[in-house]
């Protein structure tokens, strides 16, 4: 791992002909530490560029794995927009390898090395949830769906129909248990996130979400960015 990180340095200053640095965005635990055959792209916070964001992809491979670092001051609203290009540049390439996927890059804290988290089939969705649906008619949410809002670490809101009360208000360290006793077997949920919220604080609040995932509910692919 110390490897992988000596070459992202690497090729930041070559890549951008000077030494540009990245805060990448911490994580206490992850699930995937090590990924062959990859190239990088990067979202530098920067200032001086437009909305803050300087996009470099100069080195991306298009039938690798890609590994997209992401400076965790970036928000959601600065960032998401670049993701969703590099995905669509990837998607829409006669070149493309089916099995090559898509990594955000983290600091593991509990490892002292890197660690990644898989966005290869996220959809990102520039809007809430509940207009989403409401503005696509013929598509419905299930009985036994739920919604869950994002507005920040401290201010997390369970949607659930078939919960007593059905609006619920939790927090970062209290979600798992809250989601766990407001969740009543639903087989679907759909995450919301406020547009303001850091990249680390979206990267913090997808770790918790992965640890839960497996287990009785169904997180839908199709991120909610309002």
């Amino acid at each position: 791992m110390k490897h992988i990180f000596f070459l992202i340095i690497l090729s930041i200053f070559f890549s951008c002909g000077k030494e540009k640095v990245i805060l990448l965005p911490e994580i206490t635990h992850s699930e995937i530490t090590d990924i062959k055959d990859v190239s990088a792209a990067y979202l530098f916070y920067d200032e001086t560029q437009k909305d803050s964001v300087q996009l470099n992809r100069k080195n991306l491979i298009v039938t690798t794995n890609w590994l997209v670092n992401v400076d965790k001051r970036l928000t959601l609203k600065q960032a998401i927009p670049y993701i969703k290009f590099l995905q669509e540049k990837k998607q829409n390439s006669s070149h493309k390898n089916e099995k090559a996927k898509n990594y955000f890059t983290c600091n593991d804290t509990s490892r002292k090395s890197l660690g990644f988290i898989e966005f290869t089939d996220v959809i990102y969705h520039k809007e809430s949830s509940n207009d989403y649906f409401n503005k696509n008619s013929n598509l419905k949410l299930s009985e036994s769906s739920i919604g869950i809002n994002f507005n920040s670490n401290e201010n997390i809101t369970i949607i659930n129909p078939n919960s007593d009360p059905f609006i619920f208000q939790t927090n970062e360290n209290n979600f798992i248990n809250d989601l766990k006793k407001n969740n009543n077997n639903s087989k679907k949920a759909y995450l919301n996130f406020n547009s303001s919220i850091s990249f680390q604080d979206y990267i913090s609040l997808k770790s918790l979400i992965l640890s839960i995932e497996k287990e009785s509910i169904d997180i839908s692919n199709n991120e909610f960015i309002y």
